[in-house]
């Protein structure tokens, strides 16, 4: 990669987006209702299928973590959210079309692996029966803290056709994992990792996060050296969030032990020339692929996409989320699920979707998810295939958005012309900032840092 002028990009480190969705859930409201939410639902549709179910239970909070969680060691409440989880499921299937393809299925928490094997399969076994029609290539994964697995769990994964497992691990440095109250020695990950290549799973990930409290550049090099020795297929390498407003856990962090944005930028432009000179490729904004990984052939052909979990190449599914606070996606809507046990618990007894709030998309809505989305997958923008979906004149209707990307060419971040915008190598480490132009919603955030997380 180019040399970097960290002064120069330091200017880039504001709040933005992160565009797993768009318009982002900021805009989520109840103003889409649950009976138009149902109305699109139980339309008929030829789309396939993305399931994914949250797992929100833990057995202590991780102070760096944004997910929605809940902390217990009570096996009763984990047993009581399964039993609500197969009503949930069975009460979707009246209005969901239970014939209709699943090429992608994830579990997400907290913790899934929280839950015994006994626990999974349930779960597993009762989705499968309520919608019976799996792809026989269809994505399925789990997210899993390597210090909650055993081979009991790994032989249901293995039963019910798994294939993908993303193994959390942030960072290796043991001053760091005492900080962010995760302690996780390298034998464990090492431990698991093994187990999970014993039953035949081939496309294993890796997470790691920088900018976490006490990370420096030497210590997350040693980190990296030892991700290496556990061989993943993927790796994402993400840049903490801080959002103490948001997430209580975050305040109890020192600020002043959070790597400043250009140490940042350092480890990750180390980073991506670690693995790149490693054999692994760039993809996407914060992912990195073996040469022969789907991922980076999905990007070399410009098919790579972006949800709510991630980058996938398991594009134009509907996303059904199931589960406290579980996002859903359709064609022209998002949906998300309470994140309220009590109101989760209460609307399925009463026969109801525990449906929260959610958003319509306008038409200008799906014009700019659809650039903004191509633009954070795969880098770049095809001006003439946008103007033939949508029939319009992109210079025309993104003339705002295009005097403002003059900065970033200005800054030699992208190329532009009038049938391609390219973020070059240095600008995939900008992505979210080069995107930020075409959002809608951008101005009325401005006034407020504390709607997200800063981008560098």
């Amino acid at each position: 990669m180019s040399d970097i002028d960290f002064e120069k990009f330091g200017k880039y480190s504001k709040p933005g987006p992160r565009y797993t969705s768009y318009p982002t859930a900021l805009e989520f409201s109840d103003a889409f209702n649950y009976e138009r939410y149902i109305e699109l639902l139980s339309e008929p549709s030829e789309q396939k299928l993305s399931i994914y179910i949250h797992l929100p239970f833990c057995r202590s909070a991780c102070y760096f973590c944004g997910c929605n969680v809940v902390f217990t060691s009570k096996e009763e409440k984990l047993q009581r959210y399964v039993e609500y989880l197969k009503k949930e499921i069975d009460i979707l299937s009246t209005y969901l079309d239970t014939k209709r393809e699943i090429i992608q299925f994830h579990f997400g928490g907290g913790t899934p692996t929280y839950y015994d094997a006994k626990s999974i399969d349930e779960i597993v076994t009762h989705i499968k029966n309520v919608f019976p029609n799996w792809s026989e290539d269809a994505e399925i994964s789990c997210e899993i803290d390597p210090r909650f697995f055993n081979e009991e769990q790994m032989q249901v994964f293995a039963r019910h056709g798994f294939n993908r497992i993303s193994f959390g691990v942030q960072d290796f440095d043991e001053k760091v994992q005492e900080e962010i109250h995760r302690v996780q020695p390298y034998e464990i990950t090492q431990k698991a990792v093994k187990l999970a290549r014993e039953y035949g799973i081939d496309s294993i990930n890796i997470d790691l996060i920088y900018g976490l409290p006490f990370q420096n550049f030497e210590s997350f090099k040693k980190t990296l050296a030892l991700v290496l020795t556990l061989n993943p297929d993927r790796l994402a390498v993400f840049n903490y969030a801080h959002v103490p407003w948001l997430k209580k856990t975050m305040r109890k962090f020192d600020e002043t032990t959070l790597p400043h944005p250009s140490i940042k930028l350092e480890i990750f432009k180390y980073t991506i020339d670690f693995f790149e000179s490693n054999g692994y490729n760039m993809v996407g904004m914060d992912h990195f692929a073996k040469p022969q990984d789907e991922l980076f052939t999905a990007i070399q052909k410009g098919e790579l996409h972006r949800n709510f979990q991630g980058y996938t190449t398991k594009g134009g599914a509907m996303l059904v989320g199931i589960g406290l606070t579980s996002i859903g996606e359709g064609e022209r809507h998002y949906a998300q699920n309470t994140k309220d046990m009590k109101l989760y618990e209460a609307a399925i007894d009463s026969g109801k979707l525990p449906f929260e709030r959610g958003i319509e998309l306008s038409m200008d809505d799906l014009i700019r998810k659809a650039v903004i989305m191509e633009l954070m997958a795969n880098f770049s923008i095809d001006i003439e295939r946008t103007e033939e979906r949508f029939d319009i004149d992109f210079q025309t209707y993104f003339c705002d958005a295009l005097e403002e990307l003059k900065t970033f060419q200005d800054a030699e971040l992208i190329e532009m012309d009038t049938k391609k915008i390219q973020a070059n190598k240095t600008g995939t480490m900008l992505i979210r900032n080069i995107a930020m132009p075409f959002d809608a919603y951008m101005n009325k955030y401005k006034a407020n840092k504390k709607s997200f997380s800063k981008t560098v």
